[in-house]
Parts: structure tokens; C-alpha cells; sequence
């Protein structure tokens, strides 16, 4: 892969900073790729050339590049931590995340005054970042260089992220609340439309790997108005899983020019919660659901939507959020909820006890239901359950003579029956 061209353009009452990527091994068409913000805003956007590295660097990896080369110098430190995150992209995920060749040159620190002392923050509206805005406002005084000041709203990731539908209306449906909840704190909202995430917008490869780069890029985008910016934490320490924003990964995206700094990772969700519960403003801006159903800001059905509910109703403050449709939660909804990942098993584990504390058996036990379904399937797919045992006795032991006589005799039944017996 290669970046060139880069640029920077005001046109339309916005300021745009643009590289072309070019594919080499990957037969994908060349795309550019740009960080947009109002053209007030024009000053602190910095056509950088470590934000489409950080921003190219993943997608180019998954998709089987050999080198990816930028025809400008960049900050050393970026490129010794893109080195790192390969490694430890590799190491969790396997062969699919081989590392690449950089070839780079390096550069002298930019000279940013106006980003000195400035700390930013990406705020989504979910429970993690609402949560981190109360925290960092209670440990760090208004004059303290990593009080947060400004609020980065993006789109073109969970809002935005297929280049078919721009979703503006689910976009500016959140940002209104956002904003008052943002002025309540004393912090601007910045708002950068990009679609770097349109390099390969997978929702498993976001989740797994591109998200935390993906942030970095924006926010090197930045760095003529911020030195340092927040990424929440989703999962508190003693938890923390290989993942796309991890704080072992997201250290490696930084520079001389940009700090990247997490909180929140001592705090369980419902702590998290219980953190923003008697903020008003929060309460109205809440928005943990990425479905960006129509007319909606959380759709209220899917899983994230589920456990934010119960969590408020263990809080005592469901009937406050006015970004939910409804004030209750049914054990039908929950029965018909996905717990599809570890993340989602851990959090709806956190609810049983406290909703079996306030009465709410009839949640609770369909919970514990789904939680022990998702259990039952991880020890399957991990090998932990009987049959895993069986499995790995054939492999080791029998070359997988018992797998291959269970699946003649299975061909053998289906083909006499017309079936496959249960």
C-alpha cells in the first residue's frame, strides 16, 4: 500500500485534509481517504501525515499488503509503536494479522502551540464516555492541562460507516443532545466527518482490530488543537480482553506530537452507571445502541440497548433517560436478546445478583438462562466440554479416525433416510 497526494482543501464551509491510498497486493481499487471539519474549525486540522498512517496501517495488514509506504516523513515514536501493534495484533489474532514492512522517514516534532495544554476526548454518548467526562471533570481542575476541553463526535464510524448510507439524520438526531450535555461540562464539540473506516468497514474486523487506530487517526487529524485525547475504557483492568481499543494497543498509536489516554478502567459498568445517574443532561443524551434505527437514538431491543436498560433499572434511573422509547424491560426482551460476545457475557453476568436484589426475578432468570447458553457454547468452541475432550484424543492419538467414521456414518444415514439424524 501506498499514501500520497496529500492535501488540504476549504471548499462548501468545510476544511478537508486527503491522501490518496493506493493498493498494491490486495487488487482493491485506490481510494482517498480525508478528515473533514467545519471550516470554523479549519485551524486545528492538521494534514498529518501520522494520521493516514495510523489510519491505513490495520486494513492494510488484514488485507494482505506486503509494505505500506508514505511519500511524507513521519514521527518516529508513531512508527516504532505501529511496529509494536503489529506484534500484538499477531500475537492475539494469528496468521490473519501478519505484520507488514513500514517504510518510512522520519521527522522533527511539529510545531503545534496552539494545541499545548489542550486535552480532548471521543465522546459517542455511550455509558463509557459519559462516564469518563464526570470522572475526568471530578479529579482534574478547569486550568489542569488533562482536563478535557473539547468533545470529538464523529462521523463515519458506528454512524456513517457504509459509504452507501451516510445515516446525516441518525447523525444529527445524537449530536444535539450531546452538545447540551458537552456545554453543561464547559467542553466544546468537535465534530470531524471521515471515512477512513471505509478501508474495510467489518464490524468484526472493527471490533477486534481497526477501532483503536482508527481513533488515533482522527485524532492525529487534530493535533493543531489538542497534544493529548481520552479513548474510554470498556472493560475495567482485572478484564481487559485482546481487542480493537485496548491500552496495551492504543499506547502504540501515539507520537511526540499526541498523547493517547484511557480512563475508566478501574470502574465496573454499573459503577460507570451509577456515575452519570443524577446527570440530567446524560440522562437525555445516552446512546449506546449502533443500530441507527430510523427516528430512534437507541433502538431498545438489541443488546446493548437491553443491558444499558437494566442497567439504569438497577440504578433506579431507567425512567429518566429519555433516549429510550420505553421505561421497562420485559423477560421477553431479554429472552430474545443475543449474547454473542465475551464483552456482552461479562456485563449481563454483572446484572443477575442486582436484579434478583430488587425483585426482578423474572429478569434475572432469563438472563442467567442466556448466560449459561453463551457458557455452554464457549466451552464447546474452546474444547472444555466432553466432547472437546473426545476431539483432541482423536486428533493427537488417532490421526481423526473417530471424526471420520462419525461423518461416513453420518453421510451413510443421510443418504439411506433423506435426513440428518438429530
Amino acid at each position: 500500500m501506498r499514501i500520497e497526494g496529500l492535501r488540504t482543501d476549504v471548499r462548501e464551509g468545510k476544511a478537508r485534509a486527503s491522501a490518496k491510498v493506493i493498493w498494491e497486493d490486495s487488487g482493491r481499487a485506490p481510494q482517498e481517504i480525508y478528515f473533514e471539519v467545519p471550516d470554523e474549525r479549519a485551524a486545528g486540522l492538521v494534514c498529518n501525515p501520522d494520521a493516514f498512517l495510523v489510519g491505513c496501517l490495520v486494513p492494510a495488514v488484514l488485507h494482505g499488503e506486503k509494505r505500506l509506504q508514505i511519500d511524507e516523513p513521519v514521527c518516529p515514536e508513531l512508527s516504532a509503536g505501529l511496529e509494536n501493534a503489529m506484534c500484538w495484533l499477531h500475537a492475539w489474532m494469528g496468521a490473519r494479522y501478519t505484520p507488514l514492512c513500514l517504510e518510512v522517514r522520519p521527522r522533527l516534532p511539529l510545531d503545534l502551540p496552539g494545541a499545548r495544554g489542550r486535552t480532548g476526548a471521543f465522546f459517542s454518548g455511550g455509558v463509557d464516555s459519559l462516564a469518563m467526562l464526570c470522572l475526568n471533570r471530578r479529579q482534574f481542575p478547569a486550568g489542569h492541562p488533562r482536563a478535557i476541553r473539547a468533545c470529538v463526535f464523529v462521523h463515519g464510524f458506528d454512524i456513517g460507516h457504509d459509504p452507501a448510507d451516510p445515516m446525516w439524520d441518525s447523525y444529527t438526531r445524537a449530536l444535539e443532545p450531546l452538545t447540551a450535555a458537552a456545554d453543561e461540562l464547559g467542553m466544546d464539540v468537535v465534530t470531524v466527518t471521515t471515512n477512513v473506516r471505509h478501508l474495510d468497514s467489518g464490524v468484526q474486523f472493527w471490533v477486534e482490530a481497526f477501532v483503536g487506530s482508527a481513533l488515533a487517526s482522527v485524532a492525529h487529524a487534530l493535533v493543531g488543537q489538542m497534544d493529548a485525547v481520552y479513548i474510554a475504557s470498556d472493560f475495567r483492568i482485572p478484564l481487559t480482553l485482546p481487542y480493537g481499543s485496548h491500552p496495551l494497543l492504543d499506547a502504540c498509536y501515539q507520537s511526540a506530537d499526541l498523547r493517547i489516554l484511557r480512563d475508566g478502567l478501574r470502574l465496573t459498568r454499573l459503577e460507570k452507571v451509577a456515575l452519570i445517574a443524577d446527570w440530567d443532561a446524560a440522562l437525555g443524551a445516552l446512546r449506546p445502541c449502533t443500530g441507527n434505527a430510523p427516528g430512534l437514538i437507541n433502538c431498545g431491543r438489541c443488546e446493548k440497548c437491553v443491558r444499558t436498560m437494566l442497567e439504569l433499572m438497577v440504578a433506579g434511573k431507567l425512567g429518566q433517560a429519555r433516549t429510550f422509547a420505553v421505561h421497562d424491560v420485559t423477560p421477553e426482551v431479554v429472552a430474545g436478546v443475543d449474547i454473542w460476545s465475551a464483552e456482552a457475557r461479562l456485563y449481563m453476568g454483572e446484572l443477575i445478583a442486582p436484579l434478583r436484589a430488587l425483585g426482578r426475578g423474572d429478569l434475572a432468570e432469563p438472563l442467567a438462562d442466556k448466560c449459561a447458553e453463551y457458557d455452554r457454547h464457549l466451552a464447546w468452541q474452546e474444547e472444555r466440554d466432553w466432547k472437546g475432550v473426545v476431539k483432541r484424543f482423536d486428533r493427537k492419538y488417532l490421526g481423526g479416525a473417530l471424526f471420520d467414521a462419525y461423518a461416513g456414518g453420518l453421510a451413510a444415514v443421510t443418504r439411506r433416510t433423506g435426513s440428518r439424524p438429530s
